[in-house]
């Protein structure tokens, strides 16, 4: 009887080899035997509580819920590692992860399923931090997300963390290396131009705003635009305005993030620029209302891509 289990063993390696040489690039096959042979060691990382989390290096199946980190670990080259993710708010830029699995809502991780997906590690952001406890009954479950507070420091952070995380923290320094550079031109663009920015978010008609420290804060703490406003009070939610506020702070710039664009919903009164009132401010004169990338600000902010095509939403105001 044990011989028959142990030929039956040995034959699924088998076929399992020969399926593996058959599929894909021969670039595919050598990253796959690569991956495979790569040892996996016990790391202590930090998460964005300032937690110790223990896990092992370069794990072979990743759930990932957070858009930042899933665009990071495809930038270090990682992307065949995850397994899972909520694919049905996927940012339009990671569409080619649109394929794998589903790993529940992003608001609602399908635990079920999860757990038949046998993970080695789960990367979680603040949508899920809620039901952390539960998928550290599954795998280890590192929680990244970007501080308001110190949004470009916290961007870096978490590149560096999944850098060590995969085993790559050479390609992570060379891409915080590349944004960084960007970053300190646009801040010396924006500053230089002394023209004041005012951040908002667009939802079916309902207009907010967002000041320093704030969820969208990176735009003036990272990118060094000048705020119109710098008494918004911090939220999350950003502060509900009306159009008439928008007049009185009369920005140079203003920026606005469709949140209807970027999860869906009625956007036939979204059209900011179309407003009377802000088109009789100075942003709405000279035609610097400026139409963010709605999903990668709404949905991705902190991943390496990302933050690159922050930064040229950004720059576009200043040309």
């Amino acid at each position: 009887m044990k011989r028959v289990k142990k030929w039956s063993l040995a034959s699924l390696v088998v076929a399992g080899v020969m399926m593996l040489g058959a599929c894909g690039s021969s670039s595919a096959t050598k990253d796959t035997e690569k991956s495979s042979s790569e040892p996996q060691e016990a790391v202590k990382v930090t998460d964005s509580n300032g937690e110790t989390v223990e896990l092992k290096s370069h794990p072979k199946k990743v759930v990932v819920f957070d858009m930042g980190a899933l665009d990071t670990i495809k930038e270090l080259g990682e992307a065949d590692k995850v397994v899972g993710a909520p694919t049905k708010t996927l940012p339009s830029y990671l569409s080619s992860f649109k394929n794998l699995e589903s790993a529940g809502g992003i608001k609602e991780p399908d635990m079920e399923k999860i757990n038949a997906m046998q993970p080695d590690l789960i990367i979680i952001s603040g949508r899920q931090e809620d039901m952390k406890k539960e998928l550290e009954n599954i795998a280890p479950t590192l929680y990244l997300s970007v501080d308001n507070k110190k949004a470009w420091e916290s961007t870096v952070e978490n590149i560096e963390t999944l850098g060590t995380v995969f085993g790559k923290e050479d390609v992570a320094k060379e891409k915080v290396d590349e944004l960084t550079t960007k970053r300190e031109a646009l801040e010396k663009t924006t500053k230089e131009s002394g023209k004041k920015g005012l951040m908002s978010l667009v939802n079916e008609g309902s207009l907010s705003v967002f000041g320093p420290e704030s969820r969208f804060g990176i735009i003036y703490e990272g990118f060094g635009v000048i705020p119109a406003d710098e008494a918004i009070e911090p939220s999350p939610h950003g502060q509900e305005v009306s159009y008439e506020y928008v007049l009185e702070k009369n920005p140079d710039i203003l920026f606005v993030v469709d949140r209807t664009k970027a999860i869906g919903g009625d956007d036939s009164k979204n059209n900011v620029a179309d407003n009377a009132l802000v088109k009789e401010t100075t942003a709405g004169k000279e035609g610097k209302v400026i139409s963010l990338t709605p999903d990668v600000w709404y949905l991705a902010g902190g991943g390496i891509k990302a933050t690159q095509m922050m930064m040229e939403d950004v720059e576009s105001a200043y040309k």
